[in-house]
């Protein structure tokens, strides 16, 4: 699976102008399943962000992570993750699970998160969504199981 993490101050996502999720501090998580991907790789994606050590301890050094600084997280699926933008000038998708396992896995990937005690908001699969936020530092990372 990959992923693409922003640290936000807030993040929202609305579809046709009502919001469907919503956080303050924490994570917006914008996540595509691989075409190989499993429940296993679902699971390794999210205990490795649950873990990842992103947030400013009393120092103000990133030594924290979203459970020790109390954030939740705002997942939302992003297929175009997968673009293979190799040739030409039209990204292709191929690389994308297909749209039934990926919906399984970003439904299972959400779940995950949240039974490692991370709160969790979500937005809505292959829907054409809205997506907001305030990027805090900004720190952005890519990650890929």
């Amino acid at each position: 699976m990959r992923a693409l993490i922003q640290r936000v101050t807030r993040a929202r996502v609305e579809i046709d102008g009502d919001a469907v999720g919503a956080i303050d501090a924490g994570l917006l998580i914008l996540v595509c399943a691989m075409q190989e991907d499993g429940e296993r790789e679902a699971d390794q994606l999210a205990a490795k962000i649950a873990k990842l050590r992103i947030f400013r301890d009393e120092s103000g050094k990133m030594n924290r992570s979203l459970a020790d600084a109390g954030g939740a997280a705002l997942v939302v699926s992003q297929f175009t993750l997968a673009a293979d933008t190799s040739r030409g000038n039209r990204p292709g998708f191929s690389a994308a699970a297909p749209p039934e396992t990926g919906e399984r896995l970003y439904l299972h990937f959400a779940d995950a998160l949240a039974g490692l005690g991370v709160p969790v908001q979500t937005g809505r699969f292959g829907a054409d969504m809205a997506v907001s936020l305030v990027n805090d530092g900004p720190v952005t990372i890519w990650i890929e199981t």
